[in-house]
């Protein structure tokens, strides 16, 4: 419907009328340049100069015509589908044709008179056509606030919400936020029966576990209506295609409705991730044996540090670095004599040289300098160290002297020290253990070392540095210039009752030594090992150039290989100065993956490996929760029904009388100035009279 209005009193169109016609009285009421022509000329004329200077008149008015549209807005039926893997469960193809035939009908008989929107949900809400159930979890909270998010605002007649009531993600949908303001109707699927069926309910264990170490997984068990029967519990360690029984533990079922926990101490013995199965023997009878068994993974982390001590002869500081060392359970240490090495430098993270290079062992200069010339270290300085090889085979700290005098130190804290924390019990009780036995001479601290401790002789405290820590040729290297670290640790314990000061002190200092910097100029890491089967698996990938600074101008690709030696090839998206890939969904399974690049001229090459494991949720319950349902729809004031009542919702629907078209008005205003055909009528109109005018002879 449309309608004008004027900015100015309507009745000022009566001045505009006037206007209009005293113009054309003056232009032709006395006009004899037509006396010739026919008699209705002269009028005809003058009607259509009045009208045109008329509606021009008008138009300075500024009339606005303004424009009511009506919208009807059908109700909006939202179609909720459970596509979780029990729902498939717990029908046959046949049932399960025949329910998707009539949701489909259902549908069908809806959208004559409403507007019908379907989504499927599992894990996620999405809009769906057909339905896979292949979900691997269930949360009926989420379909619940995302129709909350999507058409609250709307009009919202009614969701119809078909599933089994069994949900294990989420919280409980009777207890969410979102209030709908429209009926839920709940389609019932599944079976409230229960069944016979032996079940693993829960497996608790820890992500990860370090290597030699043993850990703990605690097994929650359930048993249905198996009253009498007896099963094994048998948990396996899967390597390929081989399953290799580690321990199994008879159970007796006592009772219809049976639960039980049991725990199995199992050691971490190789590294990497590996996977694990828990099952049980199924009894007779069973509704199904899938939720028998379930594999999870760990991810064996090789973290210790391997610790060698190389000394010149036997010594009791051995014995006391060996024993401060291993309180920490990531660390193994080795000892090992120059004149005798056996060991291979490669296979060490760390490595202490105990007054070594020795007087009378020249070779092991050049052992040090090249056997392990890649690995970390720390000198202890003695009796028996070759002063001027010493200064020879590291920067840290040079040392002028015979080395047959010696001076009894003792230690002390400079204020400045930053590398890392010292406790305060540390910097209370260090500086009042006994002597240590030091070199005499001249001490010269390099400038790239960071002095721990200093040399304090009596009461005086000397700018010689005890203990050196710093960088040599990419390597970080530590100086102890003195012996008999054993009468510190003793003392410790004379005075504590403990080793617990001397052992933070040089576990401390191993610790800040041994750590390694990474310094691959490509690397490739998955977000995380151990991934979910219905989880994306996604890369993050760095490149840096020669000066370490990160770039992603090469294009990089990564192929994964699963354990039966199978590729798939990706290339990472950049992103800012990196890259990312998100590979999309892998079956339960180990793989490996290796990154490469070509940058500067070279092939860099990442390599890793990832996990993904099962997820078996939907198995843990095979019986339908109806009464969940049912609690859902009288909370939101609808009703439950069965699937072959589908036929019977649209009558239900229309019988609350909620779901009711909603008529919305909207008003339109716009300017009678810009509509075309005004123009086009005035052009008319002044174009036909002087076609008149014209053709008479009037000009």
């Amino acid at each position: 419907m449309e309608s004008i209005n004027f900015q100015y009193p309507a009745w000022f169109l009566i001045f505009c009328a006037l206007l209009g016609l005293a113009y054309a009285l003056v232009l032709y009421y006395r006009d004899r340049s037509f006396q010739d022509g026919p008699a209705w000329l002269p009028p005809a004329l003058g009607f259509l100069r009045w009208t045109a200077v008329t509606l021009i008149s008008a138009l300075l008015l500024s009339p606005l015509l303004k424009t009511i549209e009506k919208e009807t807005k059908r109700p909006v039926i939202v179609l909720a589908q459970d596509e979780s893997e029990s729902i498939r469960a717990a029908m046959d193809s046949t049932e399960l044709r025949d329910y998707l035939d009539r949701f489909g009908e259902l549908r069908r008989q809806l959208e004559q008179n409403y507007e019908v929107v379907s989504y499927g949900f599992g894990s996620e809400v999405r809009e769906s056509g057909e339905f896979t159930f292949d979900d691997k979890v269930t949360n009926i909270s989420k379909v619940l606030e995302q129709t909350y998010d999507l058409y609250s605002n709307q009009n919202l007649g009614a969701v119809i919400l078909a599933s089994d009531g069994i949900f294990n993600e989420g919280s409980n949908p009777i207890y969410t936020g979102a209030r709908l303001g429209a009926p839920i109707y709940a389609v019932a699927l599944g079976d409230t029966i229960p069944k016979k069926d032996l079940f693993i309910r829960r497996v608790f264990h820890n992500q990860i576990a370090y290597l030699g170490d043993r850990f703990s997984v605690e097994i929650d068990l359930s048993a249905v209506n198996c009253s009498g029967n007896a099963t094994s519990l048998t948990i396996s360690q899967v390597e390929g295609n081989t399953t290799r029984r580690l321990q199994q533990i008879p159970i007796q079922v006592q009772g219809d409705d049976f639960f039980a926990t049991h725990q199995f101490l199992l050691e971490a013995s190789a590294p990497g991730v590996q996977r694990f199965r828990v099952q049980l023997t199924p009894v007779s009878g069973e509704a199904t044996t899938v939720n028998n068994t379930k594999d999870f993974f760990i991810d064996v982390l090789d973290a210790r540090t391997r610790v060698l001590i190389v000394a010149h002869s036997p010594h009791p500081d051995l014995s006391a670095l060996k024993q401060a060392i291993l309180t920490n359970k990531n660390y193994e240490v080795e000892i090992a004599y120059s004149n005798d090495l056996q060991v291979q430098p490669a296979d060490f993270d760390f490595v202490i040289f105990h007054q070594l290079p020795a007087i009378n062992n020249p070779a092991s200069s050049s052992l040090i300098s090249q056997a392990f010339a890649k690995t970390p270290q720390l000198f202890i300085v003695g009796t028996q160290t070759d002063l001027s090889r010493f200064n020879a085979v590291q920067t840290i700290l040079q040392i002028q002297g015979d080395g047959r005098n010696t001076d009894d130190v003792q230690a002390a804290f400079p204020a400045d020290f930053s590398l890392f924390t010292i406790s305060d019990e540390l910097r209370e009780e260090l500086p009042g253990f006994p002597p240590l036995l030091a070199p005499f001479g001249e001490f010269k601290s390099l400038p790239n070392s960071e002095v721990l401790l200093y040399q304090r002789i009596g009461r005086v405290t000397t700018d010689r540095p005890l203990i050196s820590l710093g960088e040599d040729r990419d390597l970080k290297v530590g100086v102890l210039a003195a012996e008999g670290l054993w009468r510190w640790r003793l003392f410790d314990f004379l005075q504590n009752r403990n080793h617990e000061v001397f052992d933070e002190l040089i576990s401390k200092i191993v610790q800040y030594l041994s750590v390694k910097e990474d310094k691959r100029r490509f690397r490739v890491t998955p977000s995380k090992t151990i991934f979910n089967e219905n989880e994306p698996i996604r890369f993050d990938a760095e490149l840096y150039n020669e000066s370490y600074e990160l770039i992603n101008e090469p294009d990089v690709s990564v192929v994964i290989i699963d354990s039966e030696g199978r590729d798939f090839n990706f290339t990472f998206n950049k992103a800012a100065n990196a890259y990312t890939l998100s590979a999309g969904n892998f079956p339960v399974g180990n793989y490996t993956f290796k990154g490469t690049v070509f940058s500067g001229g070279q092939q860099l090459v990442a390599t890793g490996q990832f996990s993904v494991q099962p997820i078996q949720l939907e198995m843990y319950q095979t019986t339908a929760d109806h009464g969940l349902l049912r609690l859902l729809s009288s909370e939101y004031g609808g009703r439950l029904v069965y699937p072959d009542q589908l036929s019977a919702l649209p009558e239900l629907i229309e019988q609350q009388g909620t779901a009711k078209p909603v008529v919305y008005q909207s008003s339109k205003t716009r300017s009678v100035i810009n509509l075309k055909w005004i123009f086009f009528l005035l052009a008319g109109l002044l174009s036909l009279e002087w076609f008149l005018r014209r053709y008479f002879g009037g000009y």
